[in-house]
This record gives structure tokens, C-alpha cells and sequence, in this order.
């Protein structure tokens, strides 16, 4: 669960972990029916997945479950009713404490207590995974190698493992996992797949398998240490079935980040790593649009010929808070997606990720997990032990226990459905678009349209030739169009004004870099789609290595008129580049000017600028140098080249 700890601490430091739980919404809200549109073209074997990791600790501090009648009944039914095939567990070498945890700036004896989050131990894993086999499940096994949550900002070692390291921890891995393994054929619960460690995206028990680093000066093990790592998991699973009926997964976050995707698979491709599925996590507040997460499945399906599954994905039902304990999806995420927090916004999101998994070219979208969807609010089964749950209003049972309608759509997206089932486009407000004075200007290809199924989605509009005069002076004109295939109107207000920022995409919303020049550690730059990562919209351009690397990411102006600009952009990053500056230069009088760039951590972010550019010829180079160590990350976002005076 990537950005969680930190996320938690944020919203902490604002004070909104304080206050009473919120009332529960009344029933009618909660469990009025649903629609879910059908989903053409699912495998029959098609993984409708659910992780629900924190069941035996709930149920041990008295959690009960009910039907969407309201009838308690065993969770394991109830997810099976509502089409759930899968189960996914977590394990945890030994979450017990190793040491005081330290809260809030005070240190806490809790050496020994076990750390809470499930106490996903060995025992408790077989206690779940029995009840799923009896129940018909099939069962994915997800191996840690920690003692407590690992994701791509921690996977610390077991306490146990602590000292150990080269072939040491190697044959640690190799043998923890053929024991746990053993066990599990021993009492019949053999896992039909097995995930070798939990979104890897910077590697392995840190440090002797983490890929980039933190500081210039960090040791650690990089892609060769991660790799051996890796592969004695994996082969351990393979020595236990030989037969190979157990798919064996490799999971990464950021399931819409295809530079991602593309640098570790092709690391594990070149290195002959034994794999069969591609694992995704997929938040669509953190991760992007569900068309950035098909273009990524697509690719990589295609690229490596793997089967792929969201192992993780969730959405609300609710902005409500039930325990007091600051909830990490909000209204102002809500927002960000498109999909309303309500149980029908979150059966649309499902199903659409679901329908996206769908349509991977050659059926090789194998399926779709939900993270915990039976974690509803119980005292004492926090984060960790002493905290509350930040997951209460993502779960798919309310706040007391009983299922929410939103369930039902992994059944329902293989039935027939009927026309009510089919979402309908509802009325689109006035797109407010801005032009430039002289300029070429295209009105966007698609918009977002509002469905009565509480979720937005891209629809393609066609517009209306727009006269020539419209553009040649400022002043405001009305463009109509139409939506493509749906007998849909649209009108765009058009503001036509003279320029005054250079730059035509100035906060990288449009997804692209083709207008920037890139040379160097081409590698290093890319268009993120992360709203964290942004310093406003849901863009930013980003660079990180897993070497040292050099690069300039610049943008030349031509026809400019002459004259003094000024060239400003804001900044966030990991720090400890050996230098990342501002520049511009080749404009015309022959000086290079720079800003010097410090970088001081993640959503740290700082306005530079470079002032007093003489442009004499009428062109001008500006943009980010950048000298990096390994491991540096940072962000570049809502740049501006202006002609002073204007």
C-alpha cells in the first residue's frame, strides 16, 4: 500500500484525525439498488478477486458480518454470493514489535506486542486460507518478507534477518518460503498463485535489494542483489510445484505508469527472471486514469506475453469517517477521478477497472483483486496497534458490517443485465476554453461527461468549423459540437486573449513531451500522472534513475518579439543532486543564465526564477539542467516564459 504511513501523517499534522466517528448514513442511502452495466468479453476464469488480509484479527475483536438483507453470515459466504473467486492474503514473517515504536515524537514501549494491521502471521494466514478452500475459493498467497506492511517507499527485512545479507539472506528467502509453502500443502491449502514480495518497484529487503537511492552516498544492492533475491523466492515456489499449477506473480504499484513498468519487466526480461503474471496496483487517485492504466496493460501484456491482474485496487463509498481515524480517500480525491463517493460511484469505478482488465488484447487480462473490502470499522483492528482504520469508508460492508449493494458487481458484471443497467450521458456544462490571438486553435478532441451512474467518463465530441475572424482579435465567442455516437450537445465559451505565458501546456496536463528536447538520460524524464506528485492538476514532469544520470529537459521559442523575459518554474524532490539549475540561453546576446535549484523533500515545493533575459534574435532556450546520483527524484511543474511588461 504505497504513500499510506505517509498520507496518515499528513492529514495528522492538519488536525483531522480529531473528532468523533461520523453517524452512520441511513440505510436507504446505503443500500438502495444499484445499476452495473455487463461486461462483454470476460474470461470464464476471470480472477474477481478480494484481499481480505484483516478478517481473522476483526473477527477475533468481535467483528459480524451481514448479507445485504442484513442476515449475519460468515464473511467467506457472502463474498461468494456476491461473485467473488479469489481470495488474497498477506503474510508477515513475525509482525511482532522488534523494538519501542516511536509516536508522535514520543517513544512507546510496545517491544514484543504484536503490530497489529491483521498480525498476518503464518498461523493466521492458514486459519483464513482453510475457511477459503473449504468455502471454493481459489487462493493467492502474498509473501512480504517483512515483519509489517512493505510497499515502494518500505520493505524492510524481518527483524530475524536483520544481520544477514549476500547469499546469507538469499537462502533465508529460498528456505522461508519452501517452509511455508510445505505447511500450507501439509494442510491442504496450497495457494493457486503466489506473489514473490508486494510492490517491488524500488526492489526488495532494503538495503541489500533496493534499486535506487535515498542519498548519493546510500548503500545498497541494486538491480543484481534484487534480482537474486527474486529469484530464490520464485524458485522455492517452482521446487514445491513442480508441475507449475501455481502461477507465480511479480507485483509492482503504479499500475498506470508504463516508464515504470517498461524499466523493472524489461530489467527482469534481460536477467531471465522465471515469472508468469504481471501484478498491478491501481488506486485511481494516486495511479492515473483508467485510460492510462489500459494503455500500460496493454503494452506490457503485448511486450513481455504475460498474463496481467490488478492485484489492488479500491474506491469509496462514502466521505463520512467511521471511527475518528483520518480517512486516506477524500472528497477532494473524488474529485480528481470523476467517480462520486457513493455505493453506486464505487460499483462503476469497479466495474469499469474490471471491464478495462477486460479488454487486454488476446484475453490476457486474467483479473481483478479489491483491497479489503471486509475492512469496516472495529475497534482495535487499526493500521497498526493504537491507531484506528484509514480504510473504513473504501470497504465494501458499511460501517456495521452489513454488505453494501456495490458488492454485487462482480456478479453482476457477467449477467445479462437489462437496459436500466446501460449508464446514459447526462447533460455537459459549458466548457470554458481560452485561445490565443493569431494562433492555430483545436477545441479538445474529448470531454468528460457526467453518466447516471455517478461516474464520469471520456466521450469524443465533434465541433463546428471555426471562422477565421473569430481568432484574429481578442473577444469571447460560443462554439458548438456534438457528442460522438450519442445524441449528446455540447457548447465550449471561448475567451480569446493575447498570449502572455509562452508555453501552450504549462502544467503538463496534456500528457505529452514532444515539445521539449531531451537529451542525456533520456530515460530519466517522464510525464507523470500523480496528483501527489503535482504541484497542481494531476501532471508534473518527473525525473528519477535507478544510476547516475545527466540530463537536459529544454523547450526553444522562436518568433519571439525582443525584449526582456522572465523564465519561472516550481520544483519538489528528493534533494542530493550533484546540481539541478534553471537555465536559459541561445537567446540572442549570447549569455547563459541559470537558477540554482535545491530540492528539500516530497511535496516541498519552491518557485524559481531567472529574471532579466535579453531576447535579441527572436529565439530563446529555456528549461531544467539536471546532474543526478542514483536514485534522485524530483518534480517540475506550472512553468512560465514571459515577456516582461506584457
Amino acid at each position: 500500500m504505497a504513500r499510506i504511513r505517509k498520507q496518515l501523517l499528513i492529514l495528522a499534522a492538519a488536525g483531522l484525525c480529531a473528532g468523533l466517528p461520523a453517524a452512520v448514513l441511513a440505510a436507504a442511502d446505503l443500500h438502495a439498488p444499484i445499476t452495473v452495466q455487463p461486461v462483454s468479453e470476460l474470461r470464464s476464469d476471470f480472477m474477481m478477486g478480494a484481499d481480505i488480509s484483516m478478517l481473522d484479527e476483526m473477527e477475533r475483536l468481535g467483528a459480524k458480518f451481514y448479507d445485504a438483507q442484513g442476515n449475519e453470515k460468515d464473511c467467506f459466504a457472502i463474498l461468494k454470493e456476491s461473485g467473488v473467486n479469489w481470495i488474497r492474503l498477506r503474510l508477515w514473517n513475525n509482525p511482532v514489535n522488534a523494538a519501542d515504536v516511536v509516536e508522535g515524537g514520543k517513544t512507546i514501549s510496545r517491544k514484543g506486542e504484536p503490530v497489529g494491521g491483521g498480525n498476518n502471521d503464518l498461523a493466521a494466514t492458514l486459519r483464513m486460507a482453510k475457511r477459503a478452500k473449504a468455502a471454493g475459493f481459489k487462493l493467492e498467497l502474498d509473501f512480504h518478507y517483512s515483519d509489517f506492511w512493505v510497499d515502494p517507499e518500505k520493505q524492510h527485512k524481518p527483524a530475524a534477518w536483520a544481520k544477514l545479507s549476500g547469499e546469507e539472506l538469499q537462502n533465508a528467502v529460498h528456505q522461508y518460503t519452501a517452509d511455508v509453502l510445505k505447511t500450507m500443502r501439509a494442510e491442504n491449502v496450497f495457494p493457486d498463485m503466489v506473489q514473490v514480495g508486494n510492490e517491488l518497484n524500488g526492489g526488495m529487503l532494503w538495503p541489500d535489494g533496493k534499486t535506487w537511492k535515498s542519498t548519493p552516498d546510500e548503500k545498497i544492492g541494486g538491480d543484481d542483489a534484487f534480482v537474486a533475491l527474486l529469484t530464490q523466492g520464485i524458485k522455492a515456489v517452482r521446487e514445491a510445484d513442480p508441475e507449475r499449477k501455481t502461477k507465480v506473480a511479480v507485483h509492482l504499484a503504479n499500475g498506470a505508469s508504463n516508464d515504470l513498468y517498461r524499466r523493472v519487466f524489461d530489467m527482469l526480461t534481460k536477467r531471465g527472471v522465471d515469472y508468469d503474471i504481471i501484478g498491478l496496483s491501481f488506486y485511481p487517485y494516486w495511479h492515473g486514469t483508467l485510460e492510462d492504466l489500459q494503455i500500460n496493460l496493454d503494452d506490457i501484456s503485448s511486450r513481455y506475453m504475460k498474463e496481467v491482474v490488478v492485484m489492488e485496487t479500491a474506491y469509496g463509498y462514502t466521505n463520512e469517517d467511521g471511527d475518528g481515524f483520518a480517512n486516506l480517500f477524500n472528497k477532494d480525491m473524488a474529485k480528481g477521478v470523476g467517480y462520486q463517493a457513493t455505493v453506486q460511484g464505487q460499483a462503476s469505478l469497479i466495474r469499469d477497472v474490471i471491464n478495462t482488465v477486460a479488454q487486454v488484447p488476446g484475453q490476457r487480462g486474467a483479473g481483478v483483486f479489491y483491497w479489503e473490502p471486509g475492512w469496516f470499522p472495529v475497534k482495535g483492528a487499526g493500521w497498526r496497534t493504537g491507531e484506528g482504520n484509514a480504510w473504513d469508508n473504501q470497504a465494501m460492508f458499511d460501517f456495521k458490517g452489513r454488505a453494501l449493494p456495490s458488492l454485487e458487481v462482480f456478479r453482476r458484471v457477467r449477467e445479462a443485465g437489462t437496459a436500466a443497467d446501460v449508464p446514459h450521458a447526462l447533460p455537459v456544462e459549458p466548457l470554458k476554453l481560452t485561445a490565443f490571438v493569431g494562433e492555430p486553435f483545436s477545441p479538445p478532441d474529448s470531454v468528460r461527461v457526467t453518466y447516471n451512474d455517478d461516474a464520469q467518463r471520456s466521450a469524443f465530441v465533434g465541433w463546428e468549423e471555426i471562422p477565421a475572424d473569430k481568432l484574429a482579435q481578442p473577444g469571447t465567442f460560443k462554439l458548438q459540437g456534438e457528442l460522438v455516437n450519442q445524441p449528446l450537445k455540447v457548447q465550449a465559451d471561448v475567451t480569446v486573449v493575447q498570449r502572455r505565458n509562452r508555453f501552450e501546456d504549462p502544467s503538463f496536463e496534456g500528457g505529452k513531451l514532444d515539445t521539449w528536447t531531451i537529451t542525456g538520460t533520456t530515460g530519466a524524464i517522464s510525464n507523470e500522472r500523480n496528483p501527489g506528485n503535482a504541484h497542481s492538476g494531476q501532471q508534473s514532469l518527473h525525473y528519477w534513475a535507478g544510476e547516475p544520470f545527466k540530463v537536459d529537459v529544454l523547450r526553444t521559442f522562436k518568433g519571439l518579439t525582443d525584449g526582456t523575459y522572465s523564465f519561472k518554474g516550481w520544483v519538489m524532490g528528493s534533494g542530493g543532486e550533484k546540481g539541478i539549475e534553471l537555465v536559459a540561453r541561445d537567446c540572442g546576446d549570447g549569455k547563459t543564465y541559470s537558477a540554482k535549484v535545491t530540492n528539500t523533500g516530497w511535496q516541498k515545493w519552491a518557485q524559481y526564477t531567472i529574471s532579466g533575459i535579453k531576447v535579441g534574435k527572436g529565439s530563446c532556450t529555456v528549461g531544467l539542467v539536471i546532474d543526478g546520483a542514483t536514485g534522485n527524484w524530483g518534480n517540475f511543474d506550472d512553468v512560465e516564459f514571459i515577456r516582461d511588461g506584457n
